[in-house]
């Protein structure tokens, strides 16, 4: 939590936090809308790249290298994105990325 100096400010900056926090939910609820967003929705999921490239594999989907969708993929789609991936969605699997890497497991 940031520094604060007013009970005034203290309650400015959760209602903030609240804002923010109610905005990933709304996200997390929504339905995919294409492949891609599927995928990242099984990551944030699992917090697994194994288990999310085993979900596309079940899916007889191939990677756009034409072979077995990989836990690398499921890491590049992370990093680096697709048009097709809304920002906020990717914001949150990012973070969960940084969950588990910070704390392990982050379940």
């Amino acid at each position: 939590m940031k520094p604060y100096s007013s009970i005034a400010e203290l309650i400015e900056t959760f209602e903030s936090e609240i804002a923010s926090l109610t905005d990933k939910v709304t996200i997390l609820k929504q339905e995919p809308q294409s492949f891609n967003e599927q995928v990242i929705f099984k990551y944030i999921d699992t917090a697994s790249t194994g288990k999310t490239k085993d979900y596309v594999r079940s899916l007889g989907v191939k990677s756009e290298r034409g072979s077995l969708f990989s836990s690398g993929d499921v890491s590049k789609l992370i990093k680096d994105g697709a048009d097709d991936i809304s920002p906020k969605l990717l914001a949150i699997a990012r973070k969960v990325v940084g969950m588990k890497n910070k704390n392990g497991k982050h379940r």
